[in-house]
């Protein structure tokens, strides 16, 4: 089956809604504007329950089929927030906030979740209830989290959850995804190096943190080459290192700050053990003082071998077996929707964004013929796991 017919309908309302978001974009957990959207238009269309703020700006939508013999709930999850990026598409509905842009899709993503409701309304031919979830902060904020924190599993029995992010690259009308770890963790290091500042004409009456520090970054890449498992996967990235005020100066302080990425919870914590040895231990080498701070904030992204047997046959029913990848390969990129699918199972599915700009670019845009797919496969998700009988 392609894509569902009843999409035409609402096809160019959608596009409009898309282009509303796109031009309005928010960050993290300030969506009000999108979020009230959302939660306007889930009333209009005659979405049974619409609950708001939950995690902060979040809004949830419950839809009952025509039976609820099953007593099944599944939850679909779109993302809201934009990203503190200055546009540079040019499209006629580019951001009209300077600094702020949806390069990721979200706003595709939303939009997609929303016209699943818009059909899921309209015929209700499942057995149960499905929560649309509308989630905030992304894109750093664990917004994921902060829904689960806030009761989302206690006010609603969710039993499996379902998610769907584009994909550049992926050619239009096609789907990728895969069993296991999916998408790694992410985690924040910060590394503050302690020496004694003094004149730069004069190194030898101080102890220069600037040279400490390079010789640590240069040890962080050992760990990776020379502590893990060659099998295994992690990358460690100093983005950042802040010193000094002067030219002729060496400074006290040295502060350096990167990011780590696993696929597997012993890779984390080696990785960890093995930073907080080197910066000590290096630092003391130089006669400095050393300390890391190392803040796990998501964890690796899972699909469940069931989930992702679920999505495949959910997307494979409207692009064709034959356009569903089932064996994708892993990524370093990070999301959130692991701390869902930390609670139950589920799995997250690309959808091909076609020939577009990365993610995270000036440029990049979703792609509007993307919606139909986006819709449809929702739908037919539902149908499947929830069928009436």
């Amino acid at each position: 089956m392609p894509i569902e017919n009843w999409t035409a309908r609402y096809l160019d309302e959608l596009k409009e809604f898309r282009h509303d978001l796109h031009r309005n974009p928010e960050l993290l957990y300030d969506v009000h504007r999108t979020a009230e959207r959302v939660a306007a238009r889930l009333r209009e269309a005659g979405v049974d329950e619409v609950h708001e703020g939950i995690g902060g700006t979040g809004v949830v939508g419950i839809i009952y089929g025509q039976s609820r013999s099953s007593g099944r709930m599944i939850g679909l999850r779109a993302d809201m927030d934009a990203l503190p990026i200055l546009e540079a598409t040019g499209a006629e509905w580019a951001s009209q906030v300077p600094g702020k842009m949806h390069a990721c899709g979200h706003d595709g993503h939303t939009t997609m979740l929303l016209g699943a409701a818009l059909g899921l309304v309209e015929s209700r031919a499942f057995d149960g209830g499905v929560a649309l979830i509308f989630q905030p902060a992304e894109e750093g904020g664990a917004g994921a989290k902060a829904m689960l924190d806030d009761g989302l599993l206690q006010r609603f029995p969710i039993q499996e959850f379902y998610g769907m992010h584009n994909r550049p690259g992926l050619p239009l009308g096609t789907f990728a995804t895969g069993p296991g770890p999916q998408m790694g963790s992410v985690d924040e290091i910060i590394i503050s190096i302690e020496g004694r500042g003094g004149h730069a004409a004069q190194p030898h009456a101080t102890v220069d943190p600037v040279v400490v520090a390079a010789a640590l970054i240069q040890a962080t890449q050992a760990i990776v080459s020379r502590n893990l498992d060659p099998l295994q996967s992690a990358v460690i990235s100093i983005t950042q290192m802040t010193a000094g005020d002067a030219f002729n100066v060496i400074p006290q302080t040295v502060t350096l700050r990167g990011t780590v990425r696993t696929l597997d919870e012993p890779t984390r914590d080696m990785v960890e053990k093995r930073l907080r040895e080197l910066t000590e231990s290096i630092s003391a080498g130089f006669s400095a003082v050393g300390t890391l701070s190392y803040l796990r904030h998501y964890p690796v992204m899972r699909n469940s071998e069931v989930g992702v047997d679920r999505a495949v046959a959910a997307a494979g029913e409207v692009a064709g077996v034959a356009h569903v990848d089932a064996t994708m390969a892993p990524t370093l990129g990070g999301e959130d929707f692991a701390f869902m699918l930390n609670e139950r199972p589920g799995a997250m599915i690309m959808i091909g964004n076609g020939d577009s700009a990365p993610l995270h670019h000036p440029r990049f845009d979703f792609n509007d013929d993307v919606i139909p797919w986006g819709c449809s496969y929702w739908t037919a998700l539902v149908r499947q796991r929830m069928p009436l009988v």
